[in-house]
């Protein structure tokens, strides 16, 4: 069989090495000339550095599971730590060494910066979550569930919201309170490993996708970059791509919603799949790159922010080993997206310097901007599936439906799942 996979990001690679496990001939096009889509390698300074931060955790299995397929082994790629989290304010929330859920509902009940009260309110909030199956009888905002469970001001402040954020990236006003209660299922619902925290010592593009390329090339595959497909035309002899004149057995689009709904627009078959995506709305993700003299280190690896613009800053030097460099990130929409970039690069210069005394001015500030980063998580949002009216050809990225909100689990989750399709 003959597949080719429009999209080189964590979805289409996904999808290309479960096709060449199985000994389909794959052939991936990528427009870009860097794989990973919205999660891919930059190079900013002469460092290699993300396109943003991505935070994984141990519930990533099917992530996990690829990464030792292609030889990328999490051990070396991942830094693995018990569930911390941790704000400039002083609030600390880690897990205890104990069997699950004792593991978390401990964290819940020891977490400093909270009031006894609050703690208790958090684990019963999460208890009745765990009691219902974390199944909620309507989807509606995680505010709105926040407040029908008694979730006071410090504690959707210190904990939820900034939770809802980094797994959504969807502000909880507007955040799908399903989807989230999904996302607590498998970290806090599940084994003791699944709700490690799993930060990138690598840059995104070693982490899966370059792995990925070199295994389906190993396999007979192909991997092109800088080939964009413009029009797709699946007929009685196959799926046409612009005018290759040989035909695919299979077609897997993997790019990004905005482009594969263009692709399928053009088949009145395919139209309402497309009115679909085009239906969705999109969250932008905001990464400031701030590198200090190498002396500079943050107090803790992944530090939260409150009460400004900054959500959370990452020390690359403890990570990677790129000594000073902080990178600041700001998830969803907001009102840091007023502010011009040498601008929003100041203001979290500003907060980190509240708290870190004497810091200095850095040697260069880089703000990367990735407009449609995620989807908007919104309640009862319907999503795209797998499969599409027209069998040849499917669907796979972290939009399509399914329990995830936009990750790279769900993006992995997709492209596994739409090869499957493919495989019958």
């Amino acid at each position: 069989m003959q597949v080719a996979v429009v999209g080189a990001g964590w979805a289409g690679m996904a999808a290309a090495v479960t096709l060449a496990e199985r000994g389909a001939q794959v052939v991936v096009f990528e427009a870009a000339r860097q794989l990973g889509g919205r999660a891919r390698r930059v190079t900013i300074e002469g460092a290699a550095l993300d396109n943003g931060q991505h935070i994984l955790v141990g519930a990533y299995t099917e992530t996990l599971r690829l990464m030792r397929a292609v030889g990328a082994d999490p051990d070396e790629c991942l830094l693995r730590l018990p569930l911390e989290l941790r704000t400039a304010t002083g609030f600390r929330l880690k897990a205890a060494p104990l069997p699950a859920p004792l593991h978390l509902a401990v964290s819940l009940l020891t977490a400093h910066g909270l009031d006894l009260s609050d703690r208790l309110r958090a684990a019963r909030f999460v208890g009745r979550l765990r009691r219902d199956g974390f199944k909620l009888p309507k989807d509606a905002s995680v505010a709105a569930l926040l407040v029908e469970h008694g979730q006071t001001a410090p504690l959707r402040e210190l904990l939820w919201e900034p939770l809802c954020v980094a797994a959504l990236n969807t502000p909880p006003d507007h955040a799908s309170a399903q989807v989230f209660a999904n996302v607590l299922r498998d970290t806090f619902g599940g084994e003791r490993p699944a709700s490690d925290l799993l930060l990138p010592r690598t840059d995104l593009g070693a982490l899966f996708p370059e792995p990925a390329a070199r295994f389906v090339t190993a396999r007979g595959g192909e991997v092109r970059v800088g080939a964009a497909v413009r029009a797709l035309d699946a007929g009685a002899d196959g799926v046409v791509l612009d005018a290759h004149a040989q035909p695919f057995d299979r077609a897997i689009v993997a790019c990004g919603p905005q482009h594969a709904s263009a692709l399928l627009a053009a088949d009145p078959r395919l139209a309402g799949v497309a009115r679909a995506i085009d239906a969705l709305e999109y969250e932008p993700i905001h990464t400031v790159y701030l590198q200090y003299p190498e002396a500079v280190s943050l107090p803790f690896v992944m530090l939260g922010f409150t009460g400004g613009l900054l959500q959370w800053a990452f020390d690359r030097g403890a990570l990677s080993g790129q000594r000073g460099l902080i990178a600041g990130v700001l998830s969803a929409s907001g009102r840091h997206e007023a502010l011009a970039r040498p601008d929003l690069a100041a203001a979290v210069h500003g907060e980190i310097a509240v708290h870190l005394p004497a810091l200095p001015e850095p040697r260069w500030k880089r703000v990367i901007a990735e407009k449609r980063a995620t989807f908007s998580c919104r309640p009862g949002l319907v999503r795209p599936a797998n499969r599409t009216p027209v069998d040849a050809i499917v669907l796979a990225g972290d939009y399509t439906a399914s329990d995830y909100p936009a990750t790279l689990e769900g993006a992995v989750r997709s492209g596994v799942a739409a090869a499957r399709l493919v495989l019958g």
